[in-house]
């Protein structure tokens, strides 16, 4: 059988994208991890695929797999390839969409400039729903790695995150300590490891180790998380630009009640077919 695919990339977080509308695919984790393989498939961070919805009032069903054939509630630089994705293959006529996920309705939108923009939701605070094992809701919370006591703030965005503040991003022990919190058994879900650096109230630098994923260029969920994050310890004002390693990010949050807005860029890099 053959698959057709698109290959793209926010911020260099790369993605293969699959219409599951007008082609039958039965997606499992043995072909996401096939199909992730850098070297015996197309390659990819996590695979995104485009589903009729199962609901009404929205567009879509978007479906998210890391390289690991794991499936996940959420990404950020996905979102934005999503819209990118629909809109260029004539799935839709609108510029903006609303998309169901498995943690719950996304609205992307085409922005003028090309840019897109994620109204990513309300962050989840709340230790049970993260979910992390603590008996405190304290902004800043001590996580034991390796007998090493970082200092944390978890944080959902519809995925768990694990962001610390760091000097350095550039010397930050992300392939030491990544692996670690994101097996740590304070997340039983896993969590996604954020290390950020505070430039000034409205700028911060960022590496991300992504579960099931490792470290990746850009991770948009994990961009909201740190700004979110730096904001709840007063390090940071809304609107926070977030320079990530593959590119920058503009995140703007406005309070507890408020959803995340996120705005970056979605590109195509080619269209192709594999035997599955």
């Amino acid at each position: 059988m053959k698959l057709k695919f698109t290959k793209m990339h926010g911020l260099g977080n790369d993605f293969v994208v699959i219409d599951a509308i007008n082609q039958a695919i039965e997606m499992t984790p043995e072909l996401a991890k096939t199909l992730g393989d850098r070297r015996f498939g197309v390659g990819c961070d996590q695979l995104l695929i485009v589903e009729r919805p199962t609901q009404s009032g929205v567009d879509f069903r978007y479906r998210i797999f890391n390289a690991d054939g794991s499936e996940v509630e959420q990404c950020g630089n996905g979102a934005r390839c999503f819209v990118r994705f629909v809109v260029d293959k004539q799935l839709t006529a609108k510029t903006e969409i609303r998309v169901e996920t498995k943690s719950g309705i996304i609205s992307p939108r085409l922005v003028e400039d090309g840019l897109v923009t994620v109204d990513m939701g309300v962050p989840i605070f709340e230790p049970a729903r993260i979910p992390f094992v603590s008996d405190s809701d304290a902004v800043v919370q001590p996580l034991d790695v390796a007998g090493q006591m970082l200092a944390i703030t978890a944080v959902s965005m519809g995925n768990p995150h694990a962001v610390q503040v760091v000097a350095d991003v550039d010397t930050a022990p992300v392939e030491q300590q990544g692996p670690r919190i994101e097996h740590h058994p304070r997340f039983p879900a896993r969590v996604n490891a954020g290390f950020m650096q505070v430039v000034d109230q409205h700028n911060i630098r960022l590496r991300v180790f992504e579960r099931g994923a490792g470290e990746t260029l850009a991770c948009g969920t994990g961009a909201c998380a740190a700004v979110v994050a730096g904001i709840q310890r007063e390090l940071l004002q809304s609107p926070v630009r977030v320079q990530t390693r593959g590119g920058e990010l503009s995140i703007a949050w406005n309070g507890p009640c408020a959803p995340v807005l996120m705005t970056g860029p979605a590109v195509s890099v080619f269209d192709g077919e594999i035997e599955v």
